[in-house]
């Protein structure tokens, strides 16, 4: 039996159901449908709700941006067919902002159905957990994780361990605030008692009294410690390649961080779950505790983990965030997007792009250009 071609699309059917909310755009007389994406849009919604119903090769091709091969394979997840013969020429290359935001308003509604990855070509078979296949892939993984797909992934046979490995975002927020809040007061009230003296452990004679008011700018550098901690886990760690030979790395790296790479819009898995953050946050606290006093290492502590609960916040945000144009936040949102896209050796900063400059990997600046 022959299989169906794709369907065609006349301008004025394609207008219509903009005009009832979706998100149909076209490139060179392939029709998408972006309407479940438009939210997710690095570069904002408003921006892609204007070339709904429009031609985006020149938007595509640039300038003044030029779309990545990960991009543009990231389009292809929603094509829908083909626009009529002739007709590709009718949509404009602007639509009227009063169509926008009214558009904007409606539910997004479309009975279009968009593959998500062609399982035909992939090299995983994607109706099973993914962690234990992906070891196989060998020298072929770090491009195959590195090419983004939007839809969910599994890990685990097991639905328990797979609940286990996902997480909303406030669950974050909800498990370690007041820890933080209760570490907080018990680190500044212990330290009002007065007993607390740096390098008393070497020296009775010239030993540093620690005084409650130290404790916020303890507690700062606590932050700040977390966010040079944050950038090394992530260029050195989540960032590592693992030799093509090696199936248990390989495994290892999809686990801890390949499977973001590979599902970077995957809202279940975009903050770490609280269980294994447990074990992490502990180890970390014994090793301050060694090299501190134990008060002292308590206040440095309570920051960092501070510090670690606005990161994962803020990282949620870059992904499912709106920031105002021309704010840090959207600066920021850009700046991961091209690290997912296009440039995932370097821009390891999240919460903060400081350590890309001593560490040289800034993303260069003239890759982001301004788009009206």
């Amino acid at each position: 039996m022959a299989t169906a071609g794709p369907r065609s699309f006349s301008a004025a059917e394609v207008r219509a159901r903009c005009a009832q909310g979706a998100c149909l755009v076209s490139c060179h007389r392939r029709l998408y449908d972006l309407s479940g994406f438009v939210r997710l849009h690095p570069g904002g919604e408003q921006l892609l709700r204007r070339r709904a119903g429009t031609d985006v090769s020149a938007a595509l091709d640039g300038p003044p941006h030029r779309h990545s091969a990960n991009a543009r394979r990231w389009l292809e997840q929603y094509y829908v067919g083909e626009m009529e013969p002739g007709d590709e020429q009718s949509l404009s290359e602007t639509v009227d902002e009063k169509v926008v935001d009214a558009a904007a308003q409606i539910p997004e509604q479309t009975d279009l159905c968009y593959k998500t990855v062609d399982v035909e070509k992939d090299l995983v078979d994607w109706q099973k957990p993914l962690l234990w296949q992906v070891g196989y892939l060998g020298e072929k993984y770090d491009e195959w994780v590195h090419q983004p797909v939007d839809r969910p992934i599994r890990l685990f046979h097991s639905d328990i361990l797979e609940s286990l490995s996902k997480t909303a975002w406030y669950v974050v927020f909800l498990v370690w605030t007041p820890v933080v809040l209760y570490l907080s007061w018990f680190s500044y009230t212990s330290l009002a008692q007065g007993n607390t003296r740096l390098f008393s452990s070497f020296t009775t004679e010239y030993s540093i009294p620690v005084h409650k008011y130290y404790f916020p700018f303890i507690f700062l550098l606590g932050m700040f410690l977390w966010s040079l901690l944050e950038y090394l886990i992530h260029r050195f760690v989540f960032h590592m390649k693992p030799p093509a030979s090696n199936y248990y790395l390989i495994t290892l790296h999809f686990l801890l961080h390949g499977q973001h790479h590979k599902s970077p819009f995957d809202s279940s898995r975009l903050v770490f779950p609280p269980v294994p953050a447990s074990l992490v946050i502990g180890f970390f606290y014994g090793v301050l505790r060694l090299l501190l006093p134990e008060v002292l290492g308590l206040s440095v502590f309570v920051g960092g983990l501070c510090g670690y609960v606005i990161y994962d916040m803020m990282h949620y945000y870059l992904h499912y965030g709106s920031p105002r144009k021309g704010t840090y936040l959207y600066g920021l949102k850009a700046y991961h997007v091209k690290h997912h896209f296009e440039h995932q050796r370097s821009g390891f900063g999240i919460s903060t792009r400081f350590w890309d400059y001593p560490f040289r990997t800034l993303i260069p600046e003239e890759t982001f250009k301004k788009e009206d």
